[in-house]
């Protein structure tokens, strides 16, 4: 049994360490790190070969100018030795000297005090055939009996070029050649020649040992790589955390940003992203808990009337009536728990561009239809702002139906605008109860009543909460001065531009 759980141990423990490093396989630095490697093995692969192609060519243009200047240093030998104008295209030998012998002598010696590097040949070919070289052991393919021998031996022009031979050892042959001529016929042939192995193989060994300290450096150079890049993604493992951590329960939870780039913008973007969610499961919430518990009072009302109903017709005609009047209070109510809930939506304001003196008149004509006060016009304001009329217009509606049910006939309810700078102010003037001051925040909340009101509201209690929500959706405030037995003022403060800025950044 004992044996059973330490086998089970070690194979979760097998299992767990595995699983670890298929998750290191799939990190996004691991991938990073995969695609830097193959493309870096994909490049050099094509690099090489043409690195490889330059360097050989690089080495035969420095053997061709070898050769070029061998045959220059013998030319200013033969020169010296035979001809009595430099200019001449054939050899007009002194007469003293026998052409063919005077050749021969000058090879001899020109051989005897050259010193060949590695893989370099002197061939020296006298009427027509091998005379001597340096040094005396000649590679196969330009051996005496060799097909290029015999080429140079029937030279008569200027020769160079290049001969391909299978022994790796050997590689090519780069030959240059001068006959040497009289007029009439040629009296020798001086070839320099080069086997190519031996520069390419050191040229080779060159770039192997590139490669080789290229190969360290990129090595050391991924494993500092592998860490810079796990510091620099450090904010995506958090932003995996955090995920994590986030629930439909607990949605504070945000990631620190810090710096700039795109690391620092997918985090602030979240943050962002975080910000919409929280409130619109707020939003979402408040609308449950509001609904739940404003709709429960008129359904019981409803449901205890129909359940005494009697069949008497004069009660069932009241109850009836009861219904329907307790049916649209929870239209209403419904309609403005909608309301609420869509101000926090990128699209709940219309914005346009509105005169706020013609603007301010409409809302006093319309106020004054609501109810029969001492209505007045304080001040109008001259200029242009943006704002959603409709909206704004369904705010001032809301604070003057307020104003009418906490004032009597004799009482002033006066509207008016102001323009500054930077803002506008719309306000609502009453003469009426006024407002305690524990209660002048609180009555801005959802289903909140001023416990010194002397007069029932009809309303559930939402106006001020829309009118509220109005003007921040607009970017501005309301403003509440009152004093108990004097009256109230309710201001509603909007900036004249931002208000379309708002909404942009809502959209986003």
């Amino acid at each position: 049994m004992k044996n059973g759980v330490l086998n089970l141990w070690h194979s979760l423990k097998l299992n767990a360490t595995k699983i670890r490093k298929l998750r290191v396989l799939k990190e996004a630095r691991t991938v990073i790190m995969f695609w830097y490697v193959f493309l870096m093995v994909f490049f050099v692969a094509i690099a090489v070969p043409t690195i490889k192609q330059r360097l050989f060519a690089r080495v035969d243009a420095r053997v061709r100018d070898y050769l070029s200047d061998e045959v220059e240093d013998f030319q200013e030998v033969l020169l010296e030795e035979l001809l009595e104008s430099t200019t001449a295209p054939n050899l007009r030998l002194k007469p003293n000297y026998p052409p063919t012998s005077k050749i021969s002598d000058i090879f001899a010696e020109y051989l005897e005090k050259r010193v060949t590097e590695d893989d370099n040949f002197l061939i020296t070919i006298v009427d027509g055939e091998f005379y001597e070289s340096s040094p005396r052991g000649l590679p196969k393919p330009i051996q005496p009996d060799s097909q290029l021998m015999g080429y140079w031996q029937n030279l008569s022009e200027e020769s160079e070029g290049e001969i391909k031979v299978s022994d790796p050892n050997i590689g090519s042959i780069l030959y240059q050649a001068l006959p040497i001529k009289t007029s009439e016929v040629t009296l020798g042939v001086f070839v320099v020649a080069h086997a190519t192995a031996g520069e390419r193989k050191e040229a080779i060994e060159a770039l192997d040992v590139i490669i080789e300290v290229k190969i360290l450096i990129l090595i050391f150079a991924l494993f500092l790589a592998w860490f810079a890049a796990g510091r620099i993604l450090a904010p995506l493992n958090l932003l995996n955390k955090t995920a994590k951590l986030i629930n439909e329960s607990d949605l504070s939870q945000r990631i620190p940003v810090r710096g700039e780039g795109e690391i620092a913008e997918l985090g602030k973007t979240f943050n962002d992203m975080m910000d919409r969610l929280e409130s619109a499961f707020a939003t979402q919430r408040n609308f449950i808990n509001d609904a739940s518990h404003e709709l429960r009072t008129p359904i019981t009302i409803i449901r205890g009337h129909l359940e005494l109903m009697g069949d008497d017709p004069q009660e069932k005609a009241d109850t009836v009536h009861l219904v329907l009047d307790e049916l649209d209070r929870m239209n209403r109510l419904v309609d403005d728990l909608v309301l609420l809930a869509k101000a926090e939506r990128p699209d709940f304001l219309q914005l346009e561009t509105v005169d706020v003196g013609l603007l301010t008149e409409e809302l006093f004509t319309k106020a004054r239809t609501l109810a029969d006060r001492q209505w007045s016009l304080d001040n109008i304001a001259k200029g242009k702002i943006v704002v959603d009329r409709q909206r704004l217009t369904q705010a001032m509606m809301n604070l003057a139906q307020n104003a009418t049910q906490h004032t009597v006939a004799e009482n002033l309810i006066a509207i008016g605008s102001t323009l500054n700078k930077d803002r506008v102010e719309f306000w609502v003037r009453d003469t009426g109860e006024g407002i305690a001051k524990n209660d002048q925040k609180r009555i801005f909340e959802r289903f909140a009543r001023a416990t010194n009101a002397r007069r029932r509201s009809e309303g559930a209690g939402l106006g001020l909460s829309i009118v509220k929500a109005i003007a921040e959706a607009h970017g501005g405030y309301i403003r509440l001065e009152s004093n108990l037995g004097i009256g109230s003022t309710f201001i509603i403060v909007l900036p004249i531009e931002s208000g379309r800025n708002l909404v942009l950044d809502r959209a986003v």
